[in-house]
């Protein structure tokens, strides 16, 4: 266990309970339906017992939770857009009109939007201000952040699910802002997996093949001189990675002390999802996969996480987006073990009667 990572908290962190999830395998095929019929969706409601320990889940209502912070290495050039669109796109998270928030609408979702290190300052109603520094440095020429800045940021995460589970959500989408975050989730990945660079980056928010080839390389430059430990990975998170990524760990670490499903969304928040699982195993049980992003890293990341998405819808966008629209599966899971009749409570014969 990291000593400097909220111990008690990842103390706390337990196993998803097995045992509710054969209660819930077994109580599935009392249901009126053939067993194993309903494929994918019984295994998800099955995780959801185990991961509640209950037979009956629910998933309702959802929180979600939508990180932004800046990048230093922005100033490189790989990225289509300027930095400023990270707070742009925070005003526009914060009236209500980015994807994220029309997908929130749909599933009855409140939304938060934490500024935990956008580079200016932000003064617009409706952002939670928690920001721990503003961006990150630059990592081609100097650490991203400081082990006690990732740590901060890692707290902000925590505080944020704290927030969100006394407001009564009962599952968490985790979403991201940041322009040029997926240069830093590409270096963190490559490390973290052993992967190649070029295999880890992909078009982002829509750069040319030229554009790729130079954000690769500044990234292959950029692991070169932060010599980042594979095996230790807040240092890998410090170096290369962002607050928003940071804050994106803490809150898994902080759904699963609270038995709350996490619906990760595309690359970043997967490879956040990669960080948590490194620094506590167990919560890897409580992470529900959402989509599959048109990232090519993406793949590694899952791979490397043994998970398989409930989606595949060629998205890229981010903000939590995918995870959203693939909560209402969630939501068709534990209404299959709430709502649905058993074979003797609808007086239907089963395929063990006589």
């Amino acid at each position: 266990m990291p000593p400097d990572v909220a111990p008690s908290m990842i103390a706390r962190i337990v196993p998803v309970d097995a045992c509710a999830g054969e209660r819930a395998r077994a109580y599935l095929d009392t249901l009126t339906k053939p067993p194993g019929s309903l494929g994918k969706l019984e295994a998800l409601a099955v995780q959801l017992s185990s991961i509640t320990g209950e037979l009956m889940p629910r998933v309702t209502p959802p929180g979600v939770l939508v990180f932004a912070a800046d990048h230093g290495v922005a100033a490189e050039g790989v990225s289509a857009f300027p930095q400023a669109v990270t707070a742009q796109m925070v005003a526009n998270f914060a009236s209500g009109g980015a994807a994220i928030n029309v997908f929130a609408r749909q599933i009855d979702a409140h939304v938060e939007i934490v500024d935990v290190g956008v580079a200016s300052n932000l003064t617009m109603h409706g952002v939670t201000h928690a920001k721990v520094r503003q961006g990150t440095a630059n990592m081609a020429l100097e650490n991203a952040m400081q082990p006690e800045e990732a740590q901060a940021a890692i707290e902000v995460g925590v505080a944020a699910v704290e927030r969100a589970r006394q407001a009564g959500a009962k599952c968490l989408i985790v979403g991201e802002m940041g322009i040029a975050n997926t240069t830093a989730s590409s270096a963190m990945l490559a490390v973290l997996a052993g992967t190649p660079v070029a295999q880890a980056v992909g078009a982002g928010t829509g750069i040319n093949s030229v554009q790729q080839a130079h954000k690769v390389a500044v990234i292959e430059r950029a692991i070169q001189a932060r010599q980042a430990d594979p095996d230790d990975p807040l240092d890998v998170l410090a170096k290369l990675g962002g607050l928003e990524i940071a804050a994106m760990v803490g809150a898994y670490l902080a759904a699963a002390v609270h038995r709350l499903p996490a619906v990760v969304d595309g690359f970043i928040a997967t490879v956040a999802a990669l960080v948590a699982c490194r620094l506590c195993p167990a919560v890897r049980g409580y992470l529900v996969f959402g989509h599959r992003s048109e990232e090519p890293g993406h793949a590694t990341a899952l791979e490397a996480l043994d998970a398989q998405p409930l989606l595949a819808l060629g998205m890229r966008l981010g903000e939590g987006s995918g995870a959203a629209l693939a909560f209402p599966l969630l939501q068709a899971a534990a209404g299959m073990l709430n709502e649905m009749a058993t074979f003797a409570d609808a007086g239907v014969s089963d395929n063990n009667s006589q």
